[in-house]
């Protein structure tokens, strides 16, 4: 894949700390550790996906929004989730980057592949999400 150009080439310490950042992530959400994950995000928090009836739709979520929808959606902890990522990064600067990802969730025996994207602003050397970006949420925001 070819990444489109942005006018800056990220150095090894961009990708090593963006790659530390998503690893932390990972296992907080294969934790189910909701407050924790609330904590790597830029609240108001930009949502943005498509509905249904074919519409793109977006929203802004508060923090409490995010803890209560992810709490629900992440499950009550009765089955083992696990997450495989493939990530491709587009630094827009030092500070920006759009994230691509393949993730493969797999819970007990049900397997769910799904692409989307995320929106990365980095402030004093700490990454944080902003923006995610989904296909077929659009009906739940």
């Amino acid at each position: 894949m070819t990444l489109p150009q942005t006018g800056y080439t990220p150095t090894a310490e961009d990708r090593a700390s963006l790659d530390a950042w998503f690893e932390h992530y990972d296992a907080l959400c294969t934790e189910r550790d909701v407050e924790r994950m609330a904590a790597q995000a830029v609240f108001p928090l930009n949502l943005i996906s498509d509905d249904s009836a074919g519409n793109g739709r977006s929203a802004q979520w508060d923090r409490r929004r995010f803890v209560e929808t992810m709490t629900h959606v992440m499950g009550d902890g009765s089955q083992q989730v696990t997450f495989r990522n493939t990530r491709t990064p587009v630094f827009l600067s030092a500070s920006l980057a759009v994230v691509f990802t393949h993730s493969t969730v797999t819970a007990g025996d049900q397997v769910h592949e799904t692409d989307y994207a995320d929106v990365l602003v980095r402030k004093d050397g700490a990454w944080a999400f902003q923006t995610m970006i989904q296909s077929g949420w659009g009906d739940n925001l």
